[in-house]
């Protein structure tokens, strides 16, 4: 019985095979030439290669104590549905996620109680200043929209974040080309050459945040990061004074995913970095061996505000830390097609002007 092993072209995919006139494993599509050593060890490694692993050990946050579990209360919306944490002092609140008023429940029962919390530094004053600064110089922003008196709710919030620690272990392959074009007196010639690059190592991760509750986008609490978590502390009841925190409701087995994917996507975009002098580089495979994956919960302060405009609400949110503000914004749709059009009779004034002026010639 015999048996032939098939290698595939690195170049262009295609069924590569030994070609006798040129003493080299040759491809019949693009016509690279390799050596039977080099394919071999390509092949080999390519074999070798290992799927993710990325696995977690969950065992975040701790027990409430009998006194610290007196000095809470929980607060239920009856609208939205959020469960809000705050200290024994608040007699009512709103909600800070839809705006509705919202009643006590009881004590805090059947939840973790955080490892950390990194305090507010900034003040309400400051994230009505920030909303400010964020709808200054906005064209098409409605004027009404801008009135002070839209704001309806500014709520200091601890959100839950689940944080990961881990050691990733990489290996990436990649696609690189390199082209080359030059000219003689009768052709124009182009020549595309085709490498296999390899990387692989170790990237550390501390505090991998991942927001740990279903009332608080993704993106939106993504892209007020980074927190600094060197002012992190151990938590304790009494910063919460003041403050409301939202009770987490997605568990750190429910995050993992959303970890494992910001580490792998963070890993690969490191180690894509450093494949550089290419004139494309593609990802061809990549594993992702994580060790030593622990989780914690952390509380991390977001100021959010929400305003409203013609019938409909907007939430903002800033980084209680940093200061970082982001959220949408309404467009006043009449001002906007009024620039469009004037843009665009602009341009037609001119491409009319020139067609006018080459016709003089």
């Amino acid at each position: 019985m015999n048996s032939t092993i098939e290698y595939k072209c690195p170049s262009c995919g295609g069924a590569i095979e030994f070609n006798a006139s040129a003493q080299n494993m040759k491809c019949p599509y693009c016509d690279s030439e390799f050596d039977v050593d080099v394919l071999k060890a390509l092949d080999e490694e390519d074999k070798s290669a290992q799927p993710d692993q990325m696995e977690w050990e969950t065992s975040a946050g701790g027990s409430w104590k009998e006194d610290e579990a007196e000095s809470i209360k929980v607060y239920i919306c009856k609208s939205c549905g959020g469960e809000i944490v705050a200290d024994e002092s608040t007699a009512a609140t709103s909600c800070p996620f839809c705006g509705n008023p919202v009643v006590i429940s009881g004590q805090v029962s059947g939840t973790l109680k955080p490892d950390f919390v990194i305090p507010f530094k900034l003040t309400k004053q400051q994230a009505k200043e920030a909303l400010r600064k964020h709808l200054t110089g906005k064209k098409f922003l409605p004027k009404t929209f801008k009135d002070e008196n839209r704001i309806d709710e500014i709520k200091g919030v601890y959100v839950p974040f689940w944080l990961f620690d881990a050691e990733a272990n990489a290996q990436i392959n990649y696609k690189a080309t390199r082209v080359r074009h030059w000219s003689d007196t009768k052709f124009n010639y182009t020549k595309v050459s085709t490498y296999r690059v390899r990387r692989g190592g170790s990237v550390g991760y501390r505090h991998v945040p991942v927001d740990g509750s279903t009332k608080m986008a993704d993106d939106l609490m993504e892209s007020i990061e980074p927190y600094d978590f060197n002012d992190a502390v151990d938590f304790q009841t009494a910063y919460l004074a003041g403050y409301l925190a939202d009770k987490y409701d997605v568990t750190p087995e429910l995050s993992i995913e959303r970890a494992n994917d910001r580490i792998k996507k963070s890993t690969e975009d490191l180690f894509a970095s450093t494949v550089t002098g290419y004139s494309s580089v593609v990802t061809e495979s990549s594993s992702v061996q994580l060790t030593n994956g622990t989780a914690k919960y952390a509380l991390y302060p977001v100021w959010l505000l929400n305003t409203s405009w013609d019938g409909k609400k907007y939430t903002f949110a800033m980084n209680g830390q940093t200061g970082k503000f982001v959220g949408d914004l309404p467009v006043d749709k009449k001002a906007f097609w009024t620039s469009v059009l004037g843009w665009g009779a602009g341009i037609s004034a001119v491409v009319y002007g020139l067609m006018w002026l080459f016709t003089q010639f």
